[in-house]
């Protein structure tokens, strides 16, 4: 949202002076100019008059609300009317604000429909005060259910988000207080021995069904801890919520709702226990074989409706699959992906079912005598989710993306960098989607002074067809945003998507990957040489950059205010042919920018530069374009789900420093609600990084390219370690506080300096490591981020280039450095300001007022001091 400010600043009293002083929101707005002159009425009168016109009312399928005409009709582009905005908020500040805002979490429950006390509410194990039960106090519930509602055995058991550690998992010793468990959930805990864990259930020889989602150890497992929990429990059929390769009547049951915590069944299940199934659910079951002696016509007589959705079924031939399916003489009604294990066309699907009346929700007589080959059930839409012990705070935090709108400020001089967040009123709240909408809305800042220090936020809804009394008012979530933008995958902000579609796009993207390798570079064998003047005289350089003229001193190099008369341009902004033209820059000059340098120095091309040329290695973290690859992403962020794996995501724009509009999330809609602030990328969160004192920490260090071909790159002695100000902590709200997640703090915040030799000391005494180790694997990391460009961008090669960049690095759990970015024309103030030792070969003091000379020396003098060649 930009604004005009050409007024003189007196208070707008006419219609022209409102035209004047809002002439760009107007036409950015979209409404009709023969509606200007009522807004403006509305506007200078503050009139609200929603409500003679309009009706929210609950939906019946869900916690949400819709708006309903309530006039006996109105005309497109008939009306505009104001809509006030009931929270405006920075991101940042929306937990302290819902906190602290008297009435405010209260308000925001209510028009997000999270107010209520949930169903199930998890009160089974809770106790009379509201607090959790503890695990003995769970395990004695079910014993005596067990007693007090069946056979005294207790088949099924959930300790779910009970602090369970490895050690406790054992001293409950579970196997013998219970030998003929079927299902056993552990979601939720703190497991982490993938050893132990295996040890204590493969001791359940009857166990039909397992989950340990959302656990630690399924962070650090592989297949061979759930090959080795399937060869110890071999009746096993549900784990992690998927099917497994021994899947029969008791999954199935479950999925039919035959089994479940109240009918878990026995050891021994009766003769045909699901004759009387008539709707089976088995989406995103993980199904690789659908062909089964428990799945046939024989058990299940009576099955009339099924859903296979989001299984590959790929072991199955697609005649197989109808040969099986044809068999079920009462199925009337498939869901199932197109295209998908029974191929890519819903015409050939009906003619090779013919019993089928209904196909993924659409009748089966209309699909043929339109010939849609691809059909799909209309999206059902994201509800808020909640518990009953869940505060009112945290539901609104959850469920907001659901609601949430978003704007910047900005004047003819300057956008401001970090967006604001808003929610409509509850009229406004209560306008659902639709992909033919009957109205429109759009964000207004409405400046009574002439001024942007008076402007007042509202939106303006309009009708944008003919509607009639009854009606439901609708408007288009993504206005102005086609396929060419993923408007289907961002639909799934708020809609439940396929799944199936992101995965199989994940896998495919995840298997070019891995295909990937570094290829050999091509070397030029003339190096660089030095640089000199003919006549002998000192090198001239122009810059921008206070420290350098400031601190770069040697009498070879000599500073002068006139780029054109520089040998050596030194310059924090970007030249390209436009400057160079303006400014009189030619050819022979050198500059200390490379070309297509943005292949590294921007957040998204960085990312695709080093997965074209190795694919995905150890030290870059998963990273995903949001302009390009959501798809991709969202099948990455449901596998993770799936899988019962982290799934904390950041999201950076792609070219701002100073973490500005970063944020960490695991929200699915967040991450794609936040690309409406600009282009992102979204990388999976280093969710437990090595800490340093409690603290998290990056480090920062400085990488000097003399030539591209042949690749020349140096490091500088000079690093440096960046702190957070707070503990480390993954606890939800931390995410929204800045001094514990982030480590910039040079911009305005508390700066806690400490002098690298220092830290390196401290680091190694409190992790028992040697850094020499940790030093050697970030220099191969740095190394071979450069190879990645030269490989992939050989143009960015250029005989009068000579750069500095900063590249960030973070260390995992286990010491791996990590990749962060790479700054072009990095902040050095530190690296000025302070002196140190440099921490190989001897230790040396390194003087802070050198540094620029030995930047200088090294890629205009070829020398070597205080630095080392990668």
């Amino acid at each position: 949202m930009s604004a005009a400010t050409a007024s003189t600043g007196s208070r707008i009293e006419t219609y022209e002076d409102f035209v004047k002083v809002h002439g760009l929101l107007l036409a950015a707005s979209g409404l009709p100019q023969s509606l200007h002159f009522k807004l403006f009425e509305k506007l200078t009168s503050e009139t609200f008059d929603g409500g003679a016109h309009f009706a929210v009312e609950p939906c019946e399928d869900g916690p949400q609300r819709r708006l309903l005409l309530t006039s006996e009709t109105m005309a497109k582009d008939s009306n505009v009317f104001l809509i006030d905005h009931a929270w405006t908020f920075r991101l940042s500040d929306a937990y302290k604000q819902l906190q602290e805002v008297p009435g405010l979490a209260q308000r925001m429950a209510a028009l997000m429909c999270v107010e209520g006390d949930d169903d199930d509410g998890g009160l089974e194990q809770a106790v009379e005060n509201g607090g959790k039960m503890t695990v003995e106090e769970v395990l004695e519930s079910q014993i005596r259910n067990a007693r007090e509602c069946g056979d005294g055995f207790v088949r099924w058991l959930e300790l779910e988000e009970l602090g369970l550690d490895d050690t406790t998992l054992i001293s409950l010793d579970l196997s013998t207080k219970f030998p003929d468990l079927l299902a056993l959930s552990l979601c939720g805990n703190k497991l982490e021995n993938q050893q132990k864990l295996v040890e204590e259930v493969t001791n359940f020889k009857n166990l039909k069904a397992l989950w340990l989602n959302n656990n630690p150890v399924l962070e650090k497992s592989d297949c061979g801890m759930e090959g080795a929990i399937l060869r110890g429990c071999p009746e096993l059929e549900i784990y992690n919520s998927r099917f497994t390769r021994n899947f029969g009547v008791w999954a199935l049951g479950f999925c039919a709702d035959v089994y479940g915590k109240d009918n878990p069944g026995s050891g021994h299940l009766g003769d045909l226990p699901l004759q009387s199934v008539t709707s089976l659910d088995l989406s995103n079951r993980g199904i690789h074989n659908l062909i089964n002696k428990a799945f046939s016509p024989f058990e299940m007589p009576n099955l009339s409706y099924l859903n296979i959705r989001g299984n590959t079924i790929e072991e199955n031939s697609v005649s197989d699959l109808f040969g099986l399916l044809k068999a079920f003489y009462c199925l009337q009604s498939l869901e199932v992906d197109i295209p998908g294990p029974l191929g890519d066309s819903a015409v050939e699907i009906l003619e090779s079912l013919p019993t089928l009346s209904s196909l993924n929700g659409v009748d089966a007589s209309k699909i043929l005598e339109a010939e849609n080959h691809v059909v799909d059930s209309m999206l059902q839409p994201r509800l808020p989710e909640w518990t009953a012990e869940e505060p009112l705070v945290d539901r609104v935090l959850n469920a907001m993306w659901l609601y949430l709108m978003t704007y910047r400020l900005a004047d003819e001089e300057k956008l401001d960098e970090n967006p604001v967040w808003y929610v409509m009123d509850e009229l406004g709240s209560a306008l659902r989607h639709s992909d033919e909408p009957n109205f429109r809305v759009a964000p207004f800042l409405f400046m009574p002074e002439g001024t942007l220090t008076s402007a007042v936020s509202f939106s303006i809804l309009w009708p944008t067809q003919n509607v009639m009394k009854g009606d439901e008012c609708t408007r288009d979530y993504l206005f102005g945003i086609g396929e060419d933008k993923q408007r289907s995958a961002r639909l799934t902000a708020w809609f439940h998507t396929p799944q199936h579609y992101f995965i199989q796009e994940y896998e495919k993207y995840f298997d070019k990957l891995q295909s990937k390798s570094l290829p050999s570079l091509p070397v030029n064998s003339s190096a660089p040489s030095v640089v000199r003047c003919s006549d002998g005289s000192a090198l001239r350089v122009y810059t921008d950059i206070p420290q350098v003229e400031e601190f770069l001193t040697r009498p070879e190099f000599v500073i002068t205010n006139e780029p054109k008369d520089a040998d050596i341009i030194w310059t924090s902004m970007q030249i390209d042919e436009e400057m160079k033209k303006a400014v009189g820059i030619t050819d022979q000059q050198y500059v200390n920018q490379f070309p297509f340098e943005a292949c590294i120095v921007m957040k998204h091309h960085l990312a695709d530069t080093i997965q074209k040329a190795q694919g995905s290695p150890g030290w870059l973290q998963p990273t995903y374009n949001l302009e390009t690859h959501l798809s991709q992403l969202i099948g990455d962020y449901c596998v993770r789900k799936r899988d019962g794996h982290n799934n904390l995501w950041i999201l950076k724009p792609w070219n701002m420093a100073r973490t500005i509009d970063t944020t960490v999330t695991d929200n699915l809609s967040a991450i794609i609600r936040l690309m409406e602030t600009g282009p992102k990328i979204c990388q999976k969160y280093i969710e437990h990084p090595a800490l340093f004192q409690g603290k998290k920490f990056d480090l920062r260090y400085i990488v000097l390219v003399r030539s591209i071909n042949p690749l020349e790159i140096f490091l500088s002695d000079v690093f440096w370690v960046r702190l957070a100000n707070n503990p480390y902590t993954l606890e939800k709200h931390s995410l929204f506080e800045y001094e514990t997640h982030f480590t910039v703090m040079n911009y305005g915040r508390r700066l806690n300096h400490m002098n690298t030799p220092e830290f390196v000391r401290e680091f190694e005494k409190e992790h028992q490591v040697k850094w020499l180790d940790i030093h050697q694997r970030v220099k191969n990391m740095i190394r071979s981020v450069f190879e990645s460009a030269a490989s992939v961008h050989p143009e960015m090669h250029d005989p009068k280039s000579r750069a500095m960049y900063g590249v960030d690095v973070m260390l995992g759990a286990s010491f791996q450095p990590k990749l962060l970015e790479v700054t072009y024309c990095p902040d050095c103030m530190r690296a000025c300001k302070y002196d140190t030792e440099a921490i190989f070969g001897g230790g040396e003091t390194v003087q802070g007022c050198d540094f620029f000379n030995v930047v200088f020396g090294c890629l205009f003098l070829n020398e070597t001091v205080n630095v080392s060649q990668l």
